[in-house]
């Protein structure tokens, strides 16, 4: 078949979360299985969660790269299709595949390709299906990642994106595995929950940016155990918000900061155009803050 002799990257989107890395392995995984010369990399550093899952289910980091075009002509994207999310050399390479579970947006290509995107709450849910489908058998190890990914993107299935499909694939997965979804889940979360971040790090280690009819954001999010110590030192994190909005040109930014064991969320927005977000969730800001339930 065309392009097996070919290495080919697979990579999710930059400031890569649970889900980014984990699918691009278990994808990477399974293209292995077809006779496919492939490779899982990273676009950023690997967040607290991921180091703490990795460690856990005995895996290898995937490599991080910067650029893709040095070393291939052709790559595979997981967990986004955003060119602005993916790598900065993107334009260089002939996007293969997209497997994905966000909008369609800026992404286009000039020849077909196979392209798979799901309304579900998670990437690995998608790739799930595919193993089924193509009766490929899911290894112990890469159960464990695909559930990873489940339980950190839908906040252990209780995140308003998260659908059936996600709770039935992970149940599978969960019995696959030898995981207990709940008590494992609940360490994953905590874990990059209880990280010490910098004001950097806590806008960039799961982040992305938009563009929505000509409004450029973007919107970060932060799992946390506690608001307190997050918002006690708010004016730090918003003076880099600023930082960040003047330097790529944001009309604002969203932080998301989540509670993961109440699934409630404090909304900080920075920005000329944060009454997007009051008009998007029905809220009021004050002190360019608000509480989103649940």
């Amino acid at each position: 078949m065309e392009g097996k002799g070919n290495k080919i990257l697979i990579f999710g989107h930059r400031n890569p979360d649970a889900d980014s890395i984990t699918s691009a392995l278990s994808y990477a995984y399974y293209k292995t299985q077809q006779g496919f010369n492939v490779e899982a990399v990273r676009l950023g550093d690997i967040p607290p969660e991921v180091k703490f899952m990795l460690k856990r289910l005995n895996v290898e980091a995937p490599r991080r790269v910067d650029t893709v075009s040095n070393e291939v002509s052709e790559v595979i994207l997981v967990d986004h299709n955003e060119k602005q999310q993916s790598a900065v050399d993107i334009e260089k390479v002939k996007i293969k595949e997209v497997i994905d579970h966000h909008r369609i947006s800026n992404f286009e290509t000039d020849a077909p390709i196979y392209y798979r995107a799901e309304p579900v709450g998670c990437t690995n849910t998608i790739l799930y299906k595919i193993y089924k489908e193509n009766n490929v058998e899911i290894p112990k190890t890469i159960a464990g990642l695909m559930l990873s990914g489940i339980i950190s993107d839908t906040l252990l299935y209780k995140s308003p994106t998260c659908t059936e499909q996600d709770i039935k694939a992970a149940k599978d997965l969960e019995k696959i595995s030898g995981l207990d979804a709940e008590t494992y889940g609940l360490e994953l979360l905590k874990a990059g929950a209880q990280a010490e971040l910098s004001a950097t790090e806590v806008l960039t280690t799961d982040s992305k940016g938009f563009t929505v009819k000509n409004v450029q954001f973007f919107v970060a999010q932060l799992n946390t155990v506690d608001f307190e110590p997050v918002l006690n030192r708010i004016a730090e994190v918003e003076a880099e918000m600023d930082k960040i909005i003047t330097n790529k040109h944001l009309d604002f930014f969203l932080l998301l900061i989540t509670d993961v064991l109440n699934r409630d969320s404090v909304a900080v927005v920075r920005g000329t155009k944060a009454y997007i977000v009051e008009e998007t969730f029905g809220v009021k800001l004050e002190k360019n803050r608000s509480l989103l339930k649940g």
